[in-house]
C-alpha cells in the first residue's frame, strides 16, 4: 500500500477572522509487513483456548503424531487460516465439553478470534466458521464413577 497524503483543512474562527490550517499526515497501514498464515492460526488458538467449554481443538491425525515427536503443544491445531491480501477466512474444529450450549460457545469463539485477530494484525476478519468436531464425556464419565463407589 503507497504512502497516502491527506491534506485536512479546518477552519476556526478568532475574533472575526477566518485562519486556516494545512495538516499533513502519512498513513502507513502494513506497509510491508507480511503476517504468516501460522501467526494467524497462533493468535486464533490462543483466543480459543481462552474459552470456557472448549474441550481443545481437533487436529489431522498427522499433525496429532507431529505433537508428539515434538513434545511441543501446536496452538494453531485444528484451525486452517485463508489470506486473500488484508482479509482472512478462519475454520476452527473444535471439541466441547459436555453439558455445554453449542451456539454460545461458538459465538464467543466467533467475537473473541475476531477481535483478538484483528486487534493484533491490523487484518480484516471476514469469516470464523466454527467446526463442533465431537464432544468429550471424560468428565461426566468420572462424575459418575463417583458416584457408584459412593
Amino acid at each position: 500500500m503507497a504512502k497516502e497524503k491527506q491534506n485536512a483543512k479546518t477552519e476556526k474562527e478568532e475574533e472575526g477572522e477566518i485562519i486556516e490550517i494545512n495538516e499533513s499526515t502519512e498513513e502507513l497501514e502494513n506497509e510491508g509487513i507480511e503476517i504468516s498464515s501460522d501467526v494467524i492460526g497462533v493468535i486464533a488458538g490462543v483466543a480459543v483456548s481462552e474459552i470456557e467449554g472448549v474441550a481443545g481443538m481437533a487436529g489431522s491425525f498427522a499433525g496429532g503424531i507431529t505433537e508428539v515427536l515434538s513434545g511441543k503443544k501446536n496452538l494453531a491445531k485444528g484451525i486452517k487460516v485463508d489470506i486473500n491480501g488484508q482479509k482472512v477466512k478462519l475454520d476452527i474444529n473444535i471439541i466441547v465439553e459436555y453439558g455445554t450450549r453449542i451456539p454460545d460457545i461458538a459465538y464467543k469463539i466467533q467475537k473473541r478470534v475476531k477481535t483478538s485477530v484483528e486487534t493484533m494484525t491490523g487484518l480484516s476478519v471476514d469469516e470464523v466458521n466454527v467446526h463442533v468436531q465431537g464432544v468429550n464425556t471424560d468428565s461426566t464419565e468420572a462424575e459418575s464413577e463417583e458416584k457408584e463407589e459412593k
